[in-house]
């Protein structure tokens, strides 16, 4: 059982820093691109090293969490998978579009779906899980702060 258990936090975590490595390669040179650079973004904007730092951190205690929680239900769960691969797709593609794209108001969209999904994660599971539930809270708030830097971008430009 233990061995099962660092298996799928591994692929969690796998396929985790793939969705960011993904990302990064359709986001090209994004956050130092003119168009990016002559946005009028939010005044709370971190610095640019904090995304990584942020993202790193963030996929890591996702992996386990995720790990807890596919515990709670069978290997493989139909459900949880799809919800797992919507998240996946929603973080990579955001990606694209605010980036490669320059489509703020679709990567709008996108984000606030994610964020709305991260929270369903986070409160559905919220009894079954109770303090593991810790270990999503920081992709809430930082998917929280993420979608008022892209509704700022919306909004004031």
């Amino acid at each position: 059982m233990k061995q099962n258990k660092y298996i799928r936090f591994l692929l969690f975590l796998v396929v985790n820093f793939l969705a960011l490595a993904i990302g990064v390669v359709l986001m090209e040179d994004g956050p130092k691109t003119e168009w990016y650079l002559s946005l009028n973004k939010a005044p709370w904007t971190p610095a640019g090293w904090v995304f990584g730092a942020s993202w790193s951190t963030i996929m890591l205690l996702f992996a386990f969490y995720m790990t807890k929680l596919s515990f709670k239900f069978p290997f493989l769960d139909k459900k949880l998978t799809l919800l797992f691969s919507v998240q996946w797709i929603l973080n990579v593609g955001w990606n694209y579009f605010f980036f490669n794209q320059h489509l703020t108001v679709i990567g709008l969209v996108v984000i606030t779906l994610l964020w709305l999904l991260i929270g369903y994660f986070t409160f559905k599971n919220l009894r079954e899980l109770k303090g593991i539930t810790l270990f999503i809270l920081p992709y809430l708030i930082w998917m929280t702060i993420a979608t008022s830097l892209n509704a700022y971008i919306v909004f004031y430009n």
